[in-house]
């Protein structure tokens, strides 16, 4: 990282600067997201490898998944030993563990067989059905969806600390159940005060044409941002900028 500093200092070519401001981007991207071998490629090849790297892993998350929060590690290793404790053991939790690796990586088929299988081996774990219902969400199975989410808030309704009670707001609103949905964020702003929650509210709000309330729920994600850790503020950053868009859509 020093090398490509020093070589920022000493480059006058304005395309060159661009291009080593590019590889420290990379650079970094890789360090935090655990792609070590990546990292070292970009440091010590800093002219190629920041484009491969673009291309072949930053992009591979899509934008549909960010915002977006499930547990599960993205480090490769870590697939590759659930694989293997797959091939040796065949549990559950296994199962599970690799499809919420695979739904946060925005691989939503794999994510989807990988529940299934843990589904068959325990097919009333609560974890299992609510992350299932949120992947049948984002493949577009709303109708398919619903009744996973319904069943698991019906058996615990604070579970996964709101988010699976978040996913079915957003099923309900995507069936059109604009009540219904907004009665579940009310529920879970109740106890959390998440932007993803609040977002969403406020633009249902905004839609039935509450419009001062919508922009007191999009105020209160603006406010909040300001008061939040760094790794916080990053996770939220697509509600932030959806909020920002809302208020200037309704006038504020």
């Amino acid at each position: 990282m020093l090398a490509l500093l020093t070589d920022i200092l000493r480059t006058t070519s304005p395309l060159l600067l661009l291009e080593r401001l590019f590889a420290i981007w990379m650079c970094i991207d890789a360090i935090r997201r655990g792609e070590w071998l990546w990292a070292l490629l970009i440091f010590f090849f800093p002219f190629i490898n920041p484009i491969l790297y673009f291309f072949l892993v930053y992009r591979q998350s899509p934008p549909t998944m960010r915002g977006l929060e499930l547990p599960g590690s993205h480090d490769r290793k870590r697939i590759k030993h659930l694989q293997d404790q797959i091939h040796h053991l065949d549990k559950a939790h296994h199962h599970l563990e690799l499809g919420d690796i695979y739904f946060q990586q925005g691989k939503l088929d794999k994510a989807e067989a990988s529940y299934r299988a843990s589904l068959d081996r325990e097919p009333d774990d609560l974890d299992a059905r609510a992350h299932y219902g949120q992947c049948l969400l984002r493949l577009g199975r709303s109708q398919e969806a619903l009744a996973y989410l319904q069943g698991v808030i019906a058996e615990e309704a604070a579970h996964d600390f709101g988010h699976t009670a978040m996913a079915l707001a957003e099923t309900q609103a995507s069936l059109g159940q604009r009540d219904a949905a907004m009665a579940t964020w009310r529920k879970v702003l109740e106890t959390h005060t998440y932007a993803r929650a609040r977002v969403q509210l406020a633009e249902l709000l905004a839609a039935a044409g509450q419009t001062a309330a919508a922009r007191t729920e999009a105020r209160e994600v603006l406010a909040d941002e300001a008061h939040t850790p760094e790794f916080q503020r990053r996770r939220d950053r697509v509600w932030v900028q959806r909020a920002k868009g809302l208020l200037r859509q309704i006038g504020d």
